[in-house]
């Protein structure tokens, strides 16, 4: 399984429920990495989205603690063993978790391979993804130049979970 998210210098990725910026490049890539692919998602993910609707042309899965909730045009699953189960489905190389943090740190041991965006900047944030540079068992197997956008500096990273 993949994942992809943008984080700041300090690894946040959020703040009340959006994104900590909006770079054209980073929504680009995250557009062809995951179009005609498979989404999992927390529920606060997806309302945060425009109009709180899925993603089109992907499949969409929802986790949520929540029995009742329902949306159209996703799979909303209750817990990470059936949101497991309905990811067995798929290719595991078609299946991008997108998150919140905590969707992100429920899935990250299933993940092998993480599209970082790393935006040389420290936003007040109130969501946080793990810091891959402190884990022994993640490197970086590829990064671009580094970009700007307007201000600021960003890189593209893919960090691949170490075959032990």
């Amino acid at each position: 399984m993949n994942l992809i998210v943008a984080v700041d210098k300090n690894w946040a990725i959020g703040r009340k429920n959006q994104l900590l910026v909006s770079i054209p490049a980073d929504m680009k890539l995250f557009r062809q990495e995951t179009t005609g692919k498979v989404v999992v998602m927390g529920r606060r993910t997806l309302e945060g989205f425009p109009g709180g609707l899925p993603l089109k042309n992907r499949t969409n899965i929802v986790l949520t603690g929540n029995p009742g909730y329902q949306v159209k045009g996703a799979t909303v699953v209750h817990t990470v063993e059936e949101a497991l189960r309905e990811i067995e489905k798929y290719p595991p190389q078609d299946v991008y978790c997108i998150g919140g943090d905590s969707v992100y740190r429920q899935f990250l041991p299933w993940c092998d391979t993480a599209h970082v965006t790393k935006i040389n900047f420290a936003y007040e944030a109130d969501a946080w993804f793990p810091n891959l540079d402190e884990m022994e068992d993640w490197e970086i197997t590829q990064q671009s130049e580094e970009q700007t956008y307007f201000d600021l500096e960003y890189q593209f990273l893919k960090y691949q979970r170490k075959k032990g």
